[in-house]
């Protein structure tokens, strides 16, 4: 397939153009910084302001389809100005990409853009299908303005994917790598109560999830990237711990998270209980469908 991937030097963006490059399909990152370090003879690069046409609107056209999963990371205090960056980060690029498909003569077949569970908001021990609504908080909000912006890619006749991720559990970056230093340091425990859900996916099944999702024609609207074994803060940080060969005794109070992170702590605090039944319907084989070993294929030990 001929792809174009906006948000490609990310955590999962990175590992996927590796992994779609080994396969054989052709890359064109769009980067807001074309590094000599993202070069390579198999990957095109091309520099590009959502906010502004220029040639990479035009290297949409004659696609097989456009893979989008830019946007700010989360995992900041959230400011004002943070804000809008995380928010603006989603919903204007989706807007953009979508506008260029709008232009292109000939237009790709395919737009999976990237969302996630937060779409759904707090929801206790309820679990969480594709099928239920969105909560009303900042990060809800933000996931059903960028899935509506999404969504308008169907009006071009594409196939259109809005892949809601969990927490994305990898070697070398993401959620896993904040956590571990703790454990190491002997002071890793669980946030808040310990009973909030956390719908967690290893990194390989992120990225063989949205390849089985290119390739199958029946997969469309909103899907759930998350393993299908979710489990509370209190049993990850149990699990993290006995993989790390660490205590999990040194929970951290609600009340120092929030002083600490302010808004942002109530979306650690909260926690989604969400299962992956569209991908389980359409066939997908989990490869870690429980948290220990997916956690010891992440970690060196």
């Amino acid at each position: 397939m001929r792809l174009v991937v906006a948000g490609g030097t990310g955590f999962i963006g990175s590992a996927l153009c590796a992994r779609l490059l080994e396969l054989g399909h052709s890359v064109t990152l769009l980067t807001r910084s074309a590094s000599p370090a993202l070069a390579s003879s198999d990957k095109k690069l091309l520099t590009w302001n959502p906010g502004s046409p220029g040639a990479w609107g035009e290297a949409i056209r004659g696609t097989d389809g456009v893979i989008n999963l830019a946007g700010e990371p989360i995992a900041e205090r959230w400011t004002k100005k943070q804000k809008e960056k995380i928010a603006s980060s989603r919903i204007d690029t989706t807007r953009a990409l979508v506008t260029a498909i709008a232009k292109a003569e000939e237009k790709p077949k395919i737009l999976l853009n990237a969302s996630a569970i937060g779409y759904y908001g707090a929801h206790g021990d309820e679990t969480l299908t594709e099928e239920a609504g969105p909560g009303s908080d900042f990060l809800s909000r933000v996931c059903i303005a960028w899935e509506k912006e999404a969504a308008k890619a169907e009006e071009y006749g594409l196939r259109v994917i809005r892949l809601r991720t969990g927490i994305v559990l990898g070697r070398g970056g993401g959620a896993l790598a904040k956590m571990v230093l703790p454990f190491k340091l002997f002071m890793g425990g669980p946030l808040g109560s310990g009973e909030q859900w956390m719908s967690w996916i290893q990194l390989e099944d992120e990225i063989g999830l949205i390849l089985f999702l290119l390739e199958h024609p029946d997969a469309h609207g909103a899907i759930n990237a998350t393993a299908p074994n979710p489990v509370t803060m209190s049993k990850f940080c149990k699990a993290l711990g006995d993989v790390l060969n660490r205590p999990s005794w040194a929970p951290v109070p609600a009340s120092a998270l929030r002083l600490l992170l302010g808004e942002m702590a109530d979306m650690l605090l909260a926690g989604q209980r969400v299962l992956p039944a569209q991908a389980q319907k359409l066939g997908y084989a989990f490869k870690y469908s429980t948290l220990p070993e997916a956690l010891k294929a992440c970690i060196c030990l």
